[in-house]
């Protein structure tokens, strides 16, 4: 999976880091560093990062990100997504 994080949206409220601590932190006060090339294991927990970012600034690529990650969103689905 391959992420972009739109990083002139971003306001460095945290809540990726906060659900994804793998692939998102802040170094600093407020600037966000992440891996661009997550691993797949950690799909579920970019998936609520994305849905949490107040703002919209997260972007996935990859098979079923845009599925995934609009289901999470809605608060939809089964309690297994993501498994």
């Amino acid at each position: 999976m391959r992420l972009v994080v739109d990083l002139n949206r971003c306001q460095g409220y945290a809540q990726c880091a906060f659900l994804a601590p793998e692939v998102f932190f802040l170094s600093g006060e407020e600037s966000l560093v992440y891996d661009p090339h997550a691993d797949e294991e950690q799909r579920g927990k970019v998936a609520r990062a994305v849905a949490a970012c107040p703002v919209r600034a997260i972007t996935v690529d990859g098979p079923g990100a845009a599925d995934r990650s609009a289901t999470t969103a809605r608060g939809h689905g089964s309690p297994h997504a993501g498994r």
